[in-house]
């Protein structure tokens, strides 16, 4: 059956209740979805899964969606094994009072999803029995998954955009955006926001300062190069006829000594410095005076 063909089997089953049906998004995932009345929840749940044509005989999931002033819409998805195909059934709870009847007795795979339901959205399902704690302590108040909830860490850490503490710059573009729901921090607790790009932030005990900005050097434009120092402004470098000229005249140079003398000259008449040295001149052997008869 076609999404279409099942939202109109279900209105035809549950005349001559005001059913309305319609089909979700999703392309191939597509589901027919049927709104009923908050009376008739658990009627529908059982003629969906009784009606051979729709056979829809394997709870897939149950939870809820905050609508705000409009109420809490609870959803249950059934799927049928053999007729491959999905219904989504749909029923609204007013937000002060939000009680439904259970399908544990239908489904009692349900049991597991009512529980967390009631555990984050507040919702009583009449009829269940065991609505204790699932995933929360049992000293937890509130619930999580209404919009709202204030949650803590949002608080304490601005979202979206913050960093980390220590990490912000001075003038640091825009100003941190609250999420829905979360109230400032002059009205609800005593922790400050982070500075902002003036340096100063919202509360009762106002913001962090921020750093002051690092003075760096002007960076040159592309293309252009850093101009050099003029010519009246290098040091003066020696020139290559320097050191002969000081050599001539007799004059040691900056950082050298004078060439030692004939007198101070070493023992041995070691060679002088830049001399090559020389020694007694080379004697050939004289001939053996059998080899010359």
């Amino acid at each position: 059956m076609t999404p279409e063909e099942v939202g109109r089997r279900v209105v035809a089953l549950l005349a001559p209740v005001e059913a309305t049906a319609s089909v979700s998004g999703g392309q191939g995932y597509a589901r027919a979805t049927v709104d009923v009345p908050l009376a008739s929840w658990a009627d529908a749940v059982r003629a969906a899964r009784d009606d051979a044509e729709l056979d829809l005989d394997f709870l897939d999931w149950l939870s809820a969606v905050d609508e705000l002033a409009d109420g809490l819409d609870v959803v249950l998805h059934l799927w049928s094994v053999r007729h491959r195909h999905g219904l989504l059934l749909r029923t609204r709870v007013p937000r002060d009072t939000p009680v439904v009847a259970s399908v544990v007795d239908l489904f009692p795979g349900a049991a597991w999803h009512e529980r967390e339901t009631h555990e984050m959205f507040g919702i009583d399902f009449a009829g269940h029995g065991e609505l204790r704690p699932l995933l929360l302590p049992p000293e937890f108040e509130g619930h999580p998954l209404r919009k709202e909830f204030v949650l803590a860490s949002r608080v304490a850490k601005p979202w979206p955009g913050a960093k980390e503490p220590g990490e912000s710059e001075a003038g640091g573009g825009r100003r941190p955006v609250r999420p829905p729901g979360v109230p400032a921090p002059g009205e609800w607790g005593t922790t400050p926001t982070p500075a902002g790009a003036a340096g100063a932030g919202e509360g009762p005990r106002g913001g962090t300062p921020a750093r002051p900005a690092r003075e760096r050097p002007a960076r040159p434009a592309p293309g252009e190069r850093p101009a050099r120092p003029a010519a009246a402004e290098r040091p003066a470098q020696p020139t290559a006829g320097d050191a002969p000229e000081r050599a001539v005249s007799g004059e040691p140079g900056e950082g050298s000594t004078a060439a030692p003398t004939a007198d101070e000259a070493g023992p041995l008449g070691r060679p002088l410095p830049g001399e090559r040295p020389t020694g007694p001149p080379r004697q050939e052997p004289e001939p053996d005076a059998a080899g010359e008869s």
